[in-house]
Order: C-alpha cells, then sequence, then structure tokens
C-alpha cells in the first residue's frame, strides 16, 4: 500500500499513527475518533511497506464483534492477500489457540479441557464451604473469582486485595477465599484430566512463555508485531501475557482513552496506558480528537461532563473536536416521578419516529437494568417496539418471574390471615413474600444480589403504585396484573428502540440517545457514595463520571437527558438530581430551576420530647427524635418480642408483618393505656388494632396475652 493510499482520507493526526515506524505507539483516541480506521490502516501499511508479514501480527481486542470488524476491514484493505492473515482475536481466543499447540512441550500428555461453564463447579465449592448455592450467590463468588484472578491474586491473597481495591463481596472476604481455594481445587481433580476456565488460558500461556526458553522463541519468532485495541480495559493477567508475547521487543501499537474506563468493577486498569510513555520512552504518541460522529452540541456537553473529572486519568482527558455539521442542544428534562419521566420519553420517541428516525437508531439508557421496568410499560402502551440490550425485559428476568410464582404460590394458601391479602395490607405480603427470595430493608452486597434486590423492589413499588390507584387491591388482581404486563410486553422481533444499561453500551452509536434516571444515588450509585458510617469511594465516583461521559457519546445526534424527583407517581419529591450535572444544565432550560417538594398535606408529625418536626420514617414511627433521649421500658420491649414470636409462628408469616421493630419499641416507649393511644402510633391502624391490641394493652399492663396463658 502507498504512502498515499495508506492516507487518503484521514485526518492528519490518524495519518501520523498510521505512518509512524515500527516500535511502541500509544494511540489516545477519543470516542468517535475513528481509532478502528486508524489501527487497520496502520496495520495495513506496516504489511505492504515490508515491515512485517501479514502472519506476524498478532491484534487483540476484548470482544468477538470487535475481533470480527477489524478482520472484514483488513480483508477489505487486501491484507495478506491468499496468504497468512493477520491474526485479530480476543486475548482470549488467542491465548487458546496458542495453548493447543505449545501444551505438549510443556505440559507433556496430561490432557487438559476447557471448562467455559464454571457455575457448576463454584456451587459446589460454595456448598463445601458451606454457602448457600443459591444462582445469585454463586454468580457473585465466580465475579470475585474472576476479579482475583485477573488481577493475579491467589486464594491466600484474595482478603487482603479485596479491602484494598474496596470489594463488596458476597461475605466476608476469607469464606469468599476458601470457595475460591475450593474451585481451583475442583478444577485439578478431573478424572479425565484436569481442567482450565478462561483465566487459566491466560495464565497457562504467559506461564509458558516465562518458563520455556524453546517455547518463547518458537512464538517470537511466529508473531513480531502487536496491536492492543481498548487498552485502558486491560487486567493485569491480560497484561502480564502481553509482556511474554512481546519480550524484549517492543513493536506494539495501543489504542485506548483511559476516560472511558467503566469495567474496573471486573479488574480493568488504565494504569498501563497512563504509564505507556514511561515504560516506552521513545514512543510515538497520538491524540485522536476530531469526533465524526456526533453534532458540535453534543460533543461539547461531552467535553463539559468529562471536564469535571479529578484525578490522574482527568489528565489525560482529550478536548473532542465535533466535525459534523450542527444539530439540536441536548435536552435536559426533570419530572415529578418515574411514571411521568418514562411517559415523557416515549411522546419524544414517538415524534421522532413520525419524523423518520428509525426505531433502531434510537436508545434509551440507564444506569441499572431494574430502571427498564418504567420504560418497558410506557413504550407498551404507546405501541413503540423495543428490544432490551445485554439483559431481559423486566417480566422475564429469571428473579421476576420467579417472584411472581412465590406470589402465586402464597396466594393459593388456605392459612393466610384474614384480609392479609388485600388492601393496605398487601404491601406487607409481598415483602414478606419476597425476603426468601433475597429483598433486605438495605442494598446488599454483590452484584448479582443487587440486582436481584432491585427488581423485587420495582415490583413492591409498583404494588404501592397499584394501591394508590385501587385501594382494595387484592392479591388475586395484583397477579392479574401482572399476568397482563407480562404478556403484553412481548416485542416484536423486528428491531426496535434498544433499552441497555450504560454499561452494556459501550461500544455502541444511535442517532438518538435517552439517559434517564439521572438521580443522585442511581449516578453516581449508592454504594460508591458512601453514607454515615462509610466515606465516599472517590475512585468509584470517578468512575460512575465517566459512565455518564460513555453514555453522552453514544449519541450522533439527538441527545436528552433527564430525572424523576419521585420513584411513585404522586410520591414525595426526595430525590435530586445527578451530581454530574450541576454546571451542565442551561440557565435557559427548564430544568435548571429545582423543582421544590411539594408541601405535604399532612401535618407533620413533631417530636413528643424536643418538639421538633420529625423528618424521617424511623422517628415518625418513634414518635421522637433519633438522638433525642428514650425512656424505653425493656422488660416490656423483651415481652412484645416474645409475643410477635409467637404470633408469627401461629400466623405463619414473618415476624415484621405483625409489627416491624421500630414500632415494638414504640410501644415499649410510650406505653399507650388504651385503644386511642395505640392507634395514634403509627403502624398501628384499625385492622391491627383489633388483630392484636388486647394483646399488645395486656402487655402493656404487665400481663400476659390472653392466647399465650397456659390452660
Amino acid at each position: 500500500m502507498r504512502v498515499e493510499a495508506a492516507v487518503d482520507g484521514l485526518d492528519p493526526e490518524q495519518a501520523v499513527a498510521v505512518l509512524a515506524p515500527r516500535g511502541p505507539v500509544c494511540v489516545l483516541a477519543g470516542a468517535g475518533t475513528g481509532k478502528t480506521r486508524t489501527i487497520t490502516r496502520r496495520i495495513a501499511h506496516l504489511v505492504s511497506d515490508g515491515h512485517v508479514s501479514a502472519g506476524q501480527v498478532l491484534a487483540v481486542t476484548f470482544t468477538a464483534r470487535a475481533a470480527g470488524e477489524m478482520r472484514s476491514r483488513l480483508r477489505e484493505l487486501g491484507v495478506g492477500g491468499s496468504g497468512p492473515q493477520v491474526q485479530a482475536r480476543t486475548f482470549h481466543a488467542a491465548a487458546l489457540r496458542q495453548l493447543r499447540y505449545f501444551w505438549p512441550q510443556v505440559v507433556g500428555d496430561i490432557p487438559w479441557h476447557l471448562l467455559d461453564r464454571k457455575f457448576a463447579v463454584v456451587s459446589q465449592a460454595a456448598h463445601r464451604a458451606g454457602f448457600p448455592t443459591d444462582t445469585d450467590t454463586v454468580r457473585d463468588l465466580l465475579s470475585e473469582i474472576e476479579w482475583a484472578k485477573g488481577s493475579l491474586h491467589a486464594p491466600e491473597d484474595y482478603p487482603a486485595a479485596a479491602a484494598r481495591a474496596r470489594r463488596e463481596p458476597p461475605a466476608a472476604p476469607e469464606r469468599v477465599a476458601k470457595v475460591y481455594a475450593g474451585y481451583e481445587s475442583l478444577k485439578n481433580r478431573g478424572e479425565e484430566g484436569i481442567y482450565l476456565d478462561f483465566d487459566d488460558l491466560l495464565l497457562q500461556t504467559a506461564g509458558a512463555l516465562e518458563g520455556n526458553p524453546t517455547v518463547a522463541e518458537e512464538f517470537r519468532d511466529r508473531y513480531r508485531c502487536f496491536v492492543v485495541d481498548e487498552y485502558q480495559d486491560v487486567t493485569p493477567l491480560q497484561q502480564r501475557v502481553l509482556d511474554a508475547w512481546l519480550g524484549e521487543r517492543d513493536d506494539l501499537t495501543v489504542v485506548g482513552d483511559a476516560n472511558q474506563t467503566i469495567y474496573s468493577f471486573t479488574g480493568a486498569s488504565p494504569k498501563y496506558l497512563l504509564d505507556f510513555s514511561r515504560r516506552f520512552p521513545e514512543a510515538t504518541m497520538v491524540r485522536l480528537e476530531r469526533d465524526y460522529r456526533s453534532t458540535p452540541q453534543v460533543v461539547d456537553l461531552a467535553n463539559r461532563v468529562i471536564g469535571q473529572a479529578r484525578g490522574r486519568i482527568a489528565g489525560t482527558r482529550l478536548q473532542l473536536i465535533g466535525q459534523r455539521p450542527p444539530g439540536p442542544e441536548p435536552v435536559f428534562a426533570e419530572y415529578d416521578d418515574e411514571p411521568a419521566e418514562a411517559k415523557a420519553v416515549a411522546k419524544a420517541i414517538a415524534k421522532l419516529l413520525r419524523d423518520g428516525v428509525a426505531a433502531s437508531e434510537i436508545a434509551v439508557l440507564y444506569r441499572i437494568n431494574a430502571q427498564s421496568e418504567a420504560y418497558e410499560q410506557a413504550f407498551t402502551e404507546t405501541g413503540i417496539p423495543y428490544q432490551v440490550r445485554g439483559g431481559e425485559g423486566f417480566f422475564q428476568r429469571a428473579e421476576v418471574r420467579q417472584a411472581v410464582n412465590a406470589l402465586r404460590q402464597t396466594g393459593s394458601r388456605d392459612d393466610l390471615p384474614e384480609d392479609a391479602d388485600r388492601g393496605s395490607n398487601l404491601v406487607n405480603l409481598v415483602r414478606a413474600t419476597f425476603v426468601p427470595l433475597g429483598l433486605t430493608d438495605t442494598e446488599p452486597a454483590g452484584t448479582q444480589a443487587r440486582e436481584r434486590w432491585a427488581s423485587l423492589t420495582a415490583l413492591v413499588q409498583l404494588t404501592e403504585e397499584l394501591l394508590e390507584h385501587e385501594p382494595d387491591l387484592t392479591l388475586a388482581n395484583l397477579l392479574r396484573d401482572l399476568a397482563a404486563r407480562a404478556e403484553a410486553r412481548q416485542p416484536p422481533t423486528v428491531q426496535g428502540v434498544t433499552l441497555a444499561s450504560l454499561h452494556a453500551a459501550k461500544g455502541l452509536e444511535w442517532d438518538a440517545v435517552f439517559l434517564v434516571g439521572l438521580t443522585d444515588g442511581m449516578l453516581p450509585i449508592t454504594h460508591v457514595t458512601g453514607d454515615k458510617d462509610t466515606a465516599p469511594d472517590e475512585a468509584g465516583i470517578e468512575e460512575e463520571r465517566r459512565l455518564l461521559y460513555v453514555g453522552v457519546t453514544r449519541a450522533r445526534v439527538h441527545l436528552q437527558l433527564s430525572w424523576a424527583l419521585s420513584r411513585t407517581e404522586g410520591g414525595r419529591k426526595t430525590r435530586r438530581r445527578s451530581r454530574f450535572l450541576l454546571g451542565l444544565i442551561p440557565d435557559s432550560s427548564p430544568a435548571s430551576k429545582i423543582i421544590e417538594p411539594a408541601p405535604s398535606k399532612k401535618k407533620r408529625p413533631h417530636c413528643r420530647v424536643c418538639g421538633k418536626p420529625l423528618m424521617t420514617s424511623t422517628s415518625t414511627k418513634l414518635g421522637r427524635c433519633e438522638g433525642c433521649p428514650s425512656n424505653l421500658d425493656e422488660d416490656l420491649l423483651v415481652a412484645l418480642k416474645d409475643w410477635r414470636r409467637d404470633r408469627s409462628k401461629e400466623l405463619k408469616v414473618p415476624a415484621y408483618v405483625v409489627f416491624t421493630d421500630n414500632t415494638l419499641v414504640a410501644i415499649a416507649e410510650q406505653q399507650p393505656a388504651d385503644d386511642r393511644a395505640l392507634v395514634s402510633i403509627p403502624g398501628i391502624g384499625a385492622r391491627k388494632l383489633e388483630q392484636f391490641g388486647a394483646d399488645v394493652l395486656a402487655l402493656v399492663r404487665g400481663e400476659r396475652a390472653a392466647d399465650t396463658l397456659d390452660l
């Protein structure tokens, strides 16, 4: 390929990268700057100029789709002709190919098998270590093992490494380490040889090259030029393999953007990209900043999002320059509640469809998969075709199907307390049904557990919404409603509007993008923002900011960013827009003015000790500020808990369905003397007064409850 042909149609910076001499080259490529075109042209130029033959080039990336696109472009450029071709593969595919070839030389005739489904082995190791083996727990354990192996941490090193990395394992790190060790042991006990998982492919490949000079010499004679795409996403294990491939050589081209690092939870680290010029002081460094994907308006917002970043990664930010014709300004929108936000997004999408934008060129992106539920409902009602990318539709998810089945089983019971399955009691029944499935009072640790918890919470909140419109809602009617929603949400097989998480959207682009649910606690996600007991995870918060940046840069022309102040229709507006939007919203936008919380229709209760308004549900239930002195009768509280335990067993319901801990504490503090005083305690209505009032008042008077007397 002549020089003129190699750089035909390229901008000056892309041309520099293509024509750079053999040796270390680092291309910092922003979103939409044509990095794939640049690196494939570079490979073609190196081959056509005789620097290396096509068969001596190994190009690695992170997805089979990206590797396939690279191979396709190289074929279009005529690289290799009818002879050996450039090897464009994922890290794991390349290692698998090499290990199959070198295994007999390194290990001998010991057979090995690829363990491509690890779940069963991790489950067995978890069982032996005394762990529950439900799907979500095993998946979270599997994620921790993969992170540890990708980060080059052995089982005995895991607890300390997890603490340094601020991991949130599903159990104590020492217990996870025991499962990890058990998993490694089980893999090597097969009667038909040893089993290697995908991380082992990389470990064994690196070990073969590091420990066997003959193997290393043969490999390095075969491959002489290396190209790594998405270099900001390499793990320490992948870098070790790359180092083993290279040896003492430096014929390496890397491409990446540290400001698109959003997979650190898998062990990915941008440090190798950031340190490239230190490792290779003579490296050619190229910055690609001309954005051919998005309009200048979208590019400007992307620059301002990442311009607020802090830390070392922020120092490498690229100032993108939009190359497309001007388009509409990004839209910012604030809504009272999530249903209103979803309906407004559906309305805006319907207009785009009428204006000729293809449904397949529109995406709604959110932080977690459970957020899709409101949009699936809104699109179903509006008749907008959609597809869920990187996951299943809300009602098709395993945890949601399991939860609905559990509700059906609850409804078929003949021992439910009277009216427990209707009206105001229905939410308590739904919660109680979901507790064994993973519903807890606070968000759990572990990615899979959090996803399950979010889905179960969404079902509870949906029940609450339905009750707002139908106060006498029964469990049977709730199940009919859920079934109707599940049946209606069967999107056609033709392409429609894409619903996807921000992580699943990486590497994709659309004409129109709607970034939704942008509230503090969702983006950034709650578990990195800290609370009264834990400090914020600053590195985690910065990664969340980069996630927003990735979302913005997915849009070519139309971009809307929105958030809702309440989860449920007509609910209290306690949410606030994401901190990342500070300074980004134009003064001319209606969303620049924060909507004040609507005044409550009810008179707010006051503390019976200090007289101040009670602001939280816990303080409201206690009847006092949580910090004010308590006159708790501890003996009465013990008696109340014993009584509640007996009643819950008798009724076959969780204890908190009878009364929550806070309600019992309030009773033990306020010691109501009659029915009127008892029902004044939040959480005790007419039905619970009728069912439990006599027992509770008897206990307050120091008597034994009638139904617990020995006869």
